[in-house]
C-alpha cells in the first residue's frame, strides 16, 4: 500500500492547490472581489433589465374611471379646414345654375349679347334635360324618338366639332359644342310642344318650323362666334346648325 500511495502521488503533478477554490471567478475570468458569503448583489447591474430598475408611477385613477391618455382632436384641427369653407357639391360637379340660366336668357334672346367666357364652359347639366324634354314632349305627342334624338344629338355634335376645329384658330372642345347645341335645342322643344295640340305639316306649321330652325341655328352660331372669337364667319357656322336642327324639325313635324 505504501508503493501505492507513492505512486498515487507520483503519477499525475499540477499546480492546482485545494486553496485555489476558495477564489471564485466571473464569467470573464476575472476573481469576485468579495466571498460568496459576503458578496453585495446590488453591485451586478448588467444583468437586471432596465425597465425593471425603473421605480414605476403610483396609480392615480380610480378603478371604474381610467385616467384619460388619450386626447381626442376636433374635426376642424383633423382635417385642417372648417367645413363651412368648403365650395358646395355642385359647384364641384360643374353644376352652376348661374350660369345656366344665363345660357338659357341668350338662347331665349337671339339679339342678347353672349359671355364667351360663360359660354366656353363644358356644362352638360342644362343639355341633357333639354334633350329629355324634347323626347317628353314628343313622346307626348306619340311619338317614341329617344333614340333618334340622342343619336342625331351625337353625329350633328361630332360634326360641328371637326368643322368648327377647321375654321377657327383656337379651337374647341368637344363638351364645348355638345353645351351650345344643346343649349339652341330649347327653341326646338316649344316646336314640339306646340306640335302636340296643333298640327305643323299645314302652311302655317311649316312658317313656324322654319322660324324655329333660324331661332336655333342663329342663337348657336351667335354662342360659337363670341366663344371662339370668329368675327364675320356667323352664316358659315349657322348654315350647318340649321342642317342639323331641321333634322330635329322634321321629326317634330312629321
Amino acid at each position: 500500500m505504501s508503493g501505492f500511495d507513492g505512486f498515487n502521488t507520483d503519477f499525475f503533478q499540477t499546480s492546482y492547490s485545494i486553496d485555489d477554490q476558495a477564489q471564485p471567478y466571473d464569467y470573464s475570468g476575472r476573481p469576485y472581489s468579495k466571498q460568496y458569503g459576503g458578496y453585495d448583489y446590488s453591485q451586478q447591474s448588467g444583468f437586471v433589465p432596465p425597465d425593471m430598475m425603473q421605480q414605476q408611477q403610483p396609480y392615480t385613477g380610480q378603478i371604474y374611471q381610467p385616467t384619460q391618455t388619450y386626447t381626442p382632436t376636433s374635426a376642424q384641427s383633423f382635417y385642417g379646414s372648417n367645413f363651412e369653407d368648403e365650395p358646395p357639391l355642385l359647384e364641384e360637379l360643374g353644376i352652376n345654375f348661374d350660369h345656366i340660366w344665363q345660357k338659357t336668357l341668350t338662347v331665349l334672346h337671339p339679339l342678347k349679347v353672349a359671355d364667351g367666357s360663360i359660354m366656353n364652359e363644358t356644362d352638360l347639366a342644362g343639355p341633357m334635360v333639354f334633350c329629355l324634354a324634347f323626347g317628353a314632349t314628343l313622346l307626348l305627342a306619340g311619338k317614341i324618338q329617344f333614340g333618334y334624338v340622342y343619336g342625331i344629338s351625337a353625329i350633328g355634335c361630332l360634326g360641328m366639332f371637326c368643322l368648327l376645329n377647321l375654321m377657327s384658330m383656337t379651337g374647341v372642345s368637344f363638351g364645348c359644342v355638345a353645351s351650345v347645341l344643346g343649349y339652341c335645342l330649347l327653341p326646338m322643344i316649344l316646336l314640339s310642344t306646340f306640335a302636340i295640340v296643333f298640327s305643323l305639316q299645314g302652311m302655317m306649321g311649316i312658317i313656324l318650323t322654319a322660324g324655329v330652325i333660324g331661332w336655333c341655328s342663329f342663337s348657336a352660331s351667335k354662342i360659337f362666334i363670341s366663344a371662339l372669337a370668329m368675327e364675320g364667319q356667323q352664316l358659315l357656322v349657322a348654315y350647318p346648325c340649321a342642317l342639323l336642327y331641321g333634322v330635329f324639325a322634321l321629326i317634330s313635324v312629321f
